[in-house]
Order: structure tokens, then C-alpha cells, then sequence
């Protein structure tokens, strides 16, 4: 499911589920870069933010429950992108600590990175804002 809406404060959002299974993160990751490049980001930002949104999959898949289904939100606004992705999570799973190298990556290759557990689902949200000068 694929929807393009107005928000309030004139950003986009694009909502996109897919199944939580490695063989669909391509599609994350053109809609990442097309989105990108829709902001003009740089050739490099593009490609840090896909390499960014493959790896946040990449930690939800290994805790996600069967059968389960990644849910993506991109909000586009003037100059940032802001990727959250979230799956169900079997009982008792827990996200890499923010030491681990999956984490370092994220954060080195987004402008902040965070994530959040409630409720039996994980969300990871990613923030790359274009830099000055594009």
C-alpha cells in the first residue's frame, strides 16, 4: 500500500507495507532514493540513506514476528527526510544497544537516528537533512 498525503504542516508523507522479508527491501530503498533525490539531495546522501534504511530493516527483520509486516512512513519536508519503519516484535526481542556496530553505521550515515519499543512493536526512526549548498 502506497499513499502520497497533504500533512498539516505542508510536509508529504508516503506510507508504504511490505512483508517483513529481506527480498522487499529494494523497494524501501528506491522509494528512499526517489524521495531523495525528489529533495536533491547529493549522489553520497542518497546512497547513505538507502544503505541507512536497509540496515534499520535489517535490525527489525531479526526481531520481527512471522509473517509480519514492515510499516514505512517517509515525511518529506524543504530540506529533510524523515524515515521510520516499524514491525511487530516476538515477546521478550530488544533492538541492538546503541553501542553495537549496526547503530555506529546508523548514525554515521543519518543526520540522528533513534529508536523506540512499546506495545510489542519497534520503531527505528531516521532523519537525514540535505546538506547546505544543493
Amino acid at each position: 500500500m502506497t499513499q502520497l498525503t497533504g500533512h498539516p504542516t505542508s510536509d508529504d508523507v508516503v506510507h508504504l507495507t511490505v512483508p517483513a522479508d529481506g527480498g522487499y527491501l529494494g523497494v524501501l530503498r528506491t522509494a528512499t532514493a526517489g524521495l531523495a533525490a525528489r529533495l536533491q539531495f547529493a549522489l553520497d546522501e542518497i546512497e547513505d540513506l538507502r544503505i541507512a534504511v536497509d540496515e534499520a530493516c535489517a535490525m527489525l527483520l531479526a526481531i520481527a514476528t512471522r509473517d509480519a509486516e514492515l510499516d514505512c512512513r517517509f515525511s518529506v519536508t524543504d530540506d529533510a527526510l524523515t524515515v521510520e519503519v516499524t514491525v511487530p516484535t516476538v515477546r521478550g526481542a530488544a533492538l541492538p544497544a546503541e553501542s553495537s556496530f549496526a547503530w555506529k553505521v546508523l548514525t554515521a550515515l543519518t543526520t540522528t537516528a533513534s529508536a523506540s519499543a512499546a506495545d510489542s512493536r519497534a520503531t527505528i526512526s531516521l532523519l537525514t537533512r540535505r546538506s547546505s549548498g544543493y
